[in-house]
């Protein structure tokens, strides 16, 4: 399975969308909304935004990897 690098992501506060491209050294714990500025964290128990508030979860996710 080819791991995928890009995710939308929608912001929980106010349902902005926007596909950025994940980082693959680290999870990205905290994701700043352009639309409404503010910032997300993950949910309890996900790693990082991606895997709570992406469309893809994050490439150690999807690697079946341990995440971060």
């Amino acid at each position: 399975m080819e791991v995928q690098l890009k995710s939308e992501i929608t912001c929980p506060n106010c349902g902005h969308k926007k596909v950025e491209e994940m980082p693959t050294e680290s999870c990205q714990f905290f994701y700043e909304c352009e639309n409404c500025k503010e910032v997300i964290r993950p949910n309890e128990g996900d790693c990082c935004v991606y895997c709570s508030f992406g469309s893809v979860k994050c490439p150690s996710i999807q690697k079946k990897e341990s995440c971060c």
